[in-house]
């Protein structure tokens, strides 16, 4: 077999690498730039090419493409610190393999590896070649990571998709960018919040009307769904589109067809839908509020966007970048933010999502009094006092509306979570965030030695570790490597306690 070629300036990359696929029985070629690995090429080939997406001299979507040219078919994995939209989809649409974002568990990326190796081996060619502009999503979160991939695997697709997330995390994004990366990019794109339309002129928005269809009517009006004729068309808030409007919307998607208001002749829908909503639709189909026809119809490819305090690691990230925004359209000096203030908004939940954050950001541009943002310069409901609400819910109740993979859900305190205990309960003072979750557990410490519980110490050191890793492993979704790291343990530490606490799903 051909050995691996990797290709990154830095060398700790080359030599982490090297190391890892050696133990694997792979052999490695490294190359510390594009040019090197370029004219090797010219006369020698590899199993599997990894690279470096930003280098000296030469970025790796240009060796991307030089592989194309000379090596069709040859796996590429890109790797990249720069974990924005732009990245992700442009390796994917210029014929990468994977996209591996940095830092990086090198147990995952020599399994990729592996994946790739297999591929070549089937001499199985997965990408087209197309690069666009794309706007600007950041996130380095997995969760982000999993949406840039799959916007990227949906570049060449037409397919009805579903945007499911909380208010403010940025489903319209979402679309747009599946707009711009599809083969309908050249067209219109067209965005209609249903839920913003009063029922009694909905339907004229989205199809139109005929002149004198109904009073007020003085001319024919195209709807929206002529407007994004050959392009995309948006529905927000689909889950609030009044029921009979329903029925019309799946008789479009059924049959291409539909009529204005008023009008008698049918009319050709080219269009793609993208529909995106922050309610359970199967719980309202259930209801009977939204037709399971349409949810199917719907339903074709569905996109979950994570609430922020799912992806807390991007605060930092995002406040700078939506900071520097904030200043460019004002015309004024970025401002910076300390590793202080930058913790502490970490910590909290915000519940209006990446909104909530960018209008943060625009009130710190024009408020904050200094250079340098402190916690003290954030605004009063989002101060050190309600850090500790925000670190109270963490605790008690993990993610925030989901009742799942809170440290009080593994592990519960007299029968109810620690954040369910009200401030001045005996055990619980009320100044700190810390004392909270501590003095819900003298709670049950006394409750146990009232009942002449045995092994107190060790019945609750075993709770204590099973929560805590538990919620390490949701928040990681489930990679041992990744959780011991967070957590500041050994990876033989976190897999024996798994077996010792019964933690294997």
């Amino acid at each position: 077999m051909k050995p691996i070629w990797i290709v990154d300036d830095d060398q700790s990359i080359r030599w982490v690498l090297e190391k890892a696929l050696a133990r694997e029985n792979f052999a490695t070629r490294s190359f510390a730039n594009v040019r090197e690995a370029s004219a090797a090429l010219d006369h020698d080939s590899p199993q599997v090419l990894v690279s470096d997406i930003r280098m000296p001299g030469g970025s790796g979507l240009e060796l991307l493409q030089t592989v194309r040219d000379k090596v069709p078919g040859l796996p590429v994995i890109i790797m990249t610190a720069f974990s924005d939209l732009d990245s992700a989809v442009a390796a994917f649409q210029g014929g990468a393999f994977e996209y591996l974002a940095k830092p990086f568990d090198v147990d995952k990326a020599v399994e990729l590896i592996r994946r790739a190796v297999d591929e070549s081996m089937r001499g199985e060619q997965t990408w087209d070649d197309r690069v666009t502009e794309a706007p600007e999503m950041l996130g380095q979160a997995p969760a982000m990571q999993d949406m840039f991939r799959a916007i990227g695997r949906l570049s060449h697709s037409a397919a009805t998709v579903l945007i499911t997330g909380e208010s403010g995390t940025g489903k319209e994004l979402v679309a747009r960018a599946l707009h711009r990366h599809s083969p309908r990019a050249n067209g219109p794109f067209i965005a209609l919040n249903t839920a913003a339309i009063p029922k009694d002129l909905l339907e004229s928005e989205l199809f139109g009307h005929e002149r004198g269809a109904f009073t007020g009517a003085q001319a024919m009006r195209q709807g929206r769904f002529e407007q994004a004729e050959n392009g995309t068309l948006f529905l927000d808030e689909i889950g609030d589109m009044p029921f009979d409007l329903q029925t019309r919307l799946l008789r479009v998607l059924s049959d291409g067809q539909f009529y204005r208001v008023g009008g008698h002749n049918p009319l050709r829908a080219n269009v793609r839908v993208i529909a995106a909503t922050h309610q359970n639709l199967e719980s309202r189909v259930r209801q009977g509020l939204f037709r399971e026809d349409l949810y199917h119809r719907l339903n074709v490819i569905r996109l979950r966007l994570p609430a922020l305090r799912e992806r807390s690691e991007d605060i930092p990230l995002l406040t700078r970048h939506f900071l520097q925004k904030s200043a460019r359209d004002l015309g004024v000096e970025p401002k910076r933010v300390s590793e202080e203030a930058l913790a502490h908004l970490a910590s909290l939940p915000f519940p209006g999502n990446v909104r909530q954050l960018e209008n943060l950001a625009n009130w710190l541009t024009v408020m904050a009094p200094a250079q340098t943002i402190e916690i003290k310069d954030l605004p009063p409901d989002l101060g050190p006092a309600q850090a500790g609400v925000s670190e109270l819910g963490a605790v008690g109740g993990g993610v925030a509306g989901t009742g799942e993979g809170g440290l009080a859900g593994a592990a519960p305190i007299n029968g109810a979570s620690a954040a369910a205990l009200p401030a001045g309960s005996p055990g619980m003072p009320v100044a700190t965030p810390v004392s909270a979750w501590e003095g819900g557990l003298r709670t049950e410490v006394a409750r146990m030695l009232r009942e002449n519980a045995a092994d107190v110490m060790d019945e609750l050191a075993r709770r204590f570790e099973a929560a805590v890793i538990r919620e390490a492993l949701d928040f990681t979704r489930g990679r041992k490597v990744e959780a011991a790291e967070r957590l500041g343990i050994g990876r033989n530490t976190i897999t024996r306690k798994i077996q010792e606490l019964n933690l294997e799903p």
